[in-house]
């Protein structure tokens, strides 16, 4: 079976080609490919195939082999893959995920696909739909108990679950500590990915994450979309503005007129492969 590594800001898939390929159990092969020591190493897994509704489908696993709606970093290398494999001539493109419709805006150069817009659509605010308990209108600023201390936490969904909070600093934290028992805890039925956020000014915001069956990774598109999100309401920044991830830098608009986020960053080919059946 072939497939192809790529990464967005270092947030690295194993994508396959389902036009071409068969698979019967993509859980299991997300969980042993995505190992770093015994496998491929990635993030998760990442399926491109037909669809009846857009013009490509696009299905992700986690490294632990669950299953996610969206991944920010890993469509807009379904975009550049798509382009720069012809199955598809269009700058403009549609796929479908598990949260939905996203349109695409290819950003080629020299006739390869080397960024991409992402119109993510609305961020979802309302607590029974993110999930997160503890109902009201919205989950903005709310303090929540986690490893013994408070943690002032706003939630936001991008089609998947975020947990959003603002701290002083981000890099002395113990992500792997810290990480798991907000994954886990009891507020987030579906479990939750979490940002760890400073504000550098208001157009700026430096970010870690959490993502709920990977661990932390070098970005995470839609927390980096929710991130934004929740600085706004916050007050701390600007509609439009730059988030840091330890793989580089997205940019990122929450617009005032149709209330969609869009998403602006690079798509990265690493290599092709094989692997025996």
């Amino acid at each position: 079976m072939k497939f192809t590594k790529m990464q967005g800001l270092g947030n690295d898939y194993i994508y396959i080609n389902c036009f071409e390929e068969h698979l019967e159990r993509p859980e299991e092969l997300s969980r042993k490919l995505s190992d770093r020591h015994f496998g491929v190493g990635a993030d998760g897994l990442i399926l491109i195939g037909p669809s009846k509704t857009a013009d490509f489908k696009m299905e992700m696993y986690n490294a632990d082999g669950s299953s996610g709606e969206m991944c920010g970093n890993g469509i807009r290398c379904v975009g550049r893959y798509v382009h720069d494999r012809g199955l598809t001539d269009q700058e403009t493109i549609t796929v479908e995920t598990g949260a939905g419709i996203k349109t695409l805006r290819l950003h080629v150069e020299d006739g390869k696909a080397k960024k991409a817009t992402v119109d993510m659509g609305e961020p979802i605010l309302e607590p029974e739909k993110i999930p997160v308990l503890g109902g009201g209108e919205r989950f903005i600023a709310r303090s929540v108990e986690v490893g013994g201390r408070e943690w002032t936490v706003t939630c936001v969904s991008m089609g998947n679950p975020h947990a959003v909070i603002f701290v002083p600093e981000t890099e002395a934290l113990n992500l792997a500590e810290i990480g798991p028992l907000f994954e886990f805890h009891p507020l987030f039925p579906n479990r939750i990915n979490t940002e760890f956020v400073k504000v550098l000014d208001g157009e700026t915001l430096q970010m870690r994450v959490w993502e709920r069956g990977s661990g932390e990774t070098m970005a995470c598109g839609t927390g980096a979309c929710a991130t934004l999100v929740a600085a706004v309401l916050n007050g701390f920044c600007k509609r439009s503005g730059t988030v840091r991830l330890l793989g580089g830098t997205l940019q990122i608009t929450w617009d005032e007129g149709d209330n969609h986020v869009y998403m602006t960053g690079p798509a990265e080919f690493v290599f092709d492969g094989s692997i025996a059946d």
